[in-house]
């Protein structure tokens, strides 16, 4: 096995900018089974309502339907004092819980620099370790 290039760790401090939820690109936030009982019990409809409203297929596989004009996730809210929120933070789906540490933004310092040009809370804050970042990164379900 290769070493990984962040085995030093990294830095990550949410500023609740919104930007890893919005777009300009279209892009997908896939959504287990689970975690759309988990959405619907959180907004108190019923799980085909919530496949109706906020949810698209993709094959077998399901995402949050994005603002057809901006790319932004529907879910999130307006800004407030300069930060966005998610109207459903508590039961986002494990994709937005392990930002920004994906596989594409881990390959390479390049891939990870990119990323920080659009969210500025990577480099800066919390400092994560190599180990925790794996943990993050493997994650599957956060709700076990």
């Amino acid at each position: 096995m290769t070493m990984k290039w962040y085995v030093c760790g990294l830095n990550f401090e949410c500023t609740g900018c919104g930007n890893c939820c919005a777009g300009p690109d279209e892009g997908y936030i896939w959504i287990s089974k689970t975690e759309i009982e988990f959405l619907a019990e959180h907004l108190g409809v019923s799980i085909d309502e919530v496949r109706q409203k906020y949810l698209k297929k993709y094959g077998r596989r399901s995402s949050i339907v994005e603002e057809p004009r901006t790319k932004d996730c529907i879910f999130l809210t307006a800004a407030k004092g300069g930060c966005r929120g998610c109207a459903v933070y508590s039961v986002r789906p494990n994709q937005c819980r392990t930002w920004p540490f994906w596989d594409g933004n881990l390959y390479d310092p390049d891939a990870w620099n990119y990323a920080a040009m659009r969210c500025p809370g990577i480099n800066k804050g919390r400092f994560y370790s190599f180990e925790e970042i794996e943990q993050i990164r493997k994650q599957k379900s956060w709700w076990e």
